[in-house]
């Protein structure tokens, strides 16, 4: 599961990157509305991948935690 995660925000760190060399005009991203990444190919590719990494991981963290503490009752 580990693997698909970290393959998947690599995945959104290299859209990034794609998005921030061929297309033109963009403005400064922020991430979590707060922190300005640069409008370049590394910084749209720092951008995706944290956010991608934010959005699939408190999910998946959740349920690891959950799975852990919850007792099924058998």
């Amino acid at each position: 599961m580990l693997l698909l995660y970290v393959a998947l925000v690599g995945v959104g760190a290299a859209a990034g990157f794609l998005t921030g060399t061929f297309v033109d005009g963009l403005q400064q991203p922020r991430f979590l509305f707060l922190v300005p990444f640069p409008a370049t190919p590394a910084g749209f590719a720092a951008y995706g991948g944290l956010t991608l990494a934010l959005v699939l991981g408190v999910p998946l963290a959740l349920v690891i935690y959950v799975s852990r503490t919850i007792d099924d009752g058998g």
